[in-house]
């Protein structure tokens, strides 16, 4: 049965989305993938610039979504089918996850070399949804809201993203799926602000990352596309 948000109490954490409605919020989430491999054919500042007004259009809409009541109706009417429970709350202000996952885009590029940070993107935007989808259709084993099945599927699809990435170290690459897998698997919160698996897993990634190649390859740190 398909039920409007506005007459159905959703808890916070609670995850009311269908396998269906699953499928079409990573379809677009899997389109983030763009990013990742255009940054990898340009320039850090242009990939800023041409981030940068995309990050703030999708901040301003999810912050005015909770004071302006226009922008309120119009955006759960039109994406309120695809959003989890946590998203569709009124009473707190909550980021969706696009808004989540430019800001993480953003924060990689200004921060970490361009392998490191290319390979974290594309380990969430491939692999988060590959454990979305098994987690939802096969997942039998559960661990809060995540899934054995989803986790392991997190990981071997990590696996396989972080061994494809051009100059990318393969035993810093396990380190940093092993990093998003656990990240994964957590709901993050600072008090009552939820920090977003779209924007956790990849910083959590690039971090591992950065400080293996720090601490066990110092030297081939500085060979590392910028």
């Amino acid at each position: 049965m398909n039920r409007s948000s506005k007459n159905v109490k959703i808890e916070p954490d609670s995850d009311h989305l269908d396998f269906r409605y699953e499928l079409a919020r990573k379809a677009i989430h899997l389109s983030s993938l763009l990013i990742p491999l255009i940054y990898w054919h340009i320039g850090r500042k242009q990939a800023l610039l041409i981030l940068a007004p995309v990050t703030a259009g999708f901040l301003l809409v999810d912050v005015f979504k909770h004071f302006v009541p226009f922008i309120s109706t119009w955006y759960h009417s039109t994406f309120g089918t695809m959003l989890r429970g946590h998203e569709l709350s009124r009473e707190r202000l909550h980021l969706n996850g696009a808004t989540w996952i430019t800001l993480a885009a953003f924060v990689l590029i200004a921060f970490f070399p361009k392998t490191i940070a290319v390979a974290s993107f594309a380990m969430v935007s491939v692999s988060d949804t590959v454990a979305a989808l098994v987690g939802k259709k096969f997942g039998r084993h559960r661990f809060g809201q995540k899934s054995i099945e989803g986790s392991l599927a997190f990981f071997v699809s990590a696996l396989i993203i972080v061994s494809l990435i051009p100059g990318l170290l393969f035993p810093v690459g396990i380190v940093m799926a092993v990093a998003g897998t656990f990240t994964e698997a957590l709901v993050l919160k600072i008090g009552a602000f939820r920090i977003d698996d779209n924007f956790s897993v990849p910083l959590a990634g690039a971090v591992a990352g950065l400080l293996c190649y720090i601490w066990l390859f110092p030297e081939a740190l500085q060979a590392l596309a910028r």
